[in-house]
């Protein structure tokens, strides 16, 4: 049997509590799996030494998801520091000040800022409970994607169900969507509303998809990993 290759289309979350834990999954996918996010779940574990580690000792591509906020001389400051160790993504939320700040910030490197839409998982009532403003959930994604577009992000992070939405404006063109919320037919949803497979996602327009639990809680999570590629390839 013929096992499918590395997919950097898919970017699988070490969401696991500490170092030891990303490293023996990471360990455990081997070569099927080339580019991981490591969040804020994983940042006091030391996540940021894990990034560094997996970046320039296993090559391979990092995608840090801080989702920094706050105001633009801070978050300038903070993608600064963050950039220096030549990872490959970086998200802020999509305030327009907040990307102008990032991409100040990573100026000269090549860190991808990746805006922040709405969290895939959120629904109506979660956003009404927030005071934000009241319409259709991908009505609102788009228009935050185009402004987050045109205030200079690299890309979006949308749910798989606005990534065609995002994908046709004229904001979007040469820049990434990458879309959480995904889960292989048949996975648990766990705490996410907004979802799609895997090849959906990459249909609906998404660069790259993301996938945690899926693969990390499978009794097999290298045959999981090597199931979601060979999925996004069929």
């Amino acid at each position: 049997m013929t096992l499918p290759p590395s997919d950097d289309r898919l970017i699988v979350a070490l969401d696991v509590p500490n170092v030891v834990a990303g490293i023996d999954l990471v360990q455990n996918l081997g070569d099927s799996v080339s580019f991981y996010k490591i969040g804020l779940g994983m940042l006091t574990g030391g996540g940021l030494a894990l990034a560094n580690e997996l970046k320039a000792e296993h090559g391979k591509k990092i995608f840090l998801d801080m989702k920094f906020f706050d105001i633009g001389a801070t978050v300038e400051a903070a993608v600064r520091g963050i950039a220096q160790f030549d990872l490959d993504f970086l998200t802020v939320h999509g305030d327009p000040h907040v990307v102008r700040a990032a991409k100040e910030g990573a100026a000269g490197k090549d860190l991808k800022i990746l805006a922040v839409t709405i969290l895939t998982s959120l629904d109506r009532a979660d956003l009404d409970a927030s005071l934000i403003k009241a319409g259709d959930i991908p009505d609102i994604v788009t228009e935050r994607a185009a402004r987050a577009l045109a205030a200079g992000a690299d890309g979006v992070i949308a749910s798989p169900n606005e990534a065609a939405l995002i994908r046709a404006l004229p904001e979007a063109e040469g820049k990434l969507i990458v879309t959480p919320g995904v889960r292989p037919v048949g996975a648990d949803l766990g705490d996410q509303k907004r979802i799609a497979t895997p090849a959906m996602a990459i249909a609906n327009g998404a660069d790259h998809i993301v996938v945690g639990r899926p693969v990390h809680k499978a009794a097999d999570p290298r045959a999981a990993a090597q199931a979601i590629v060979t999925e996004l390839n069929s």
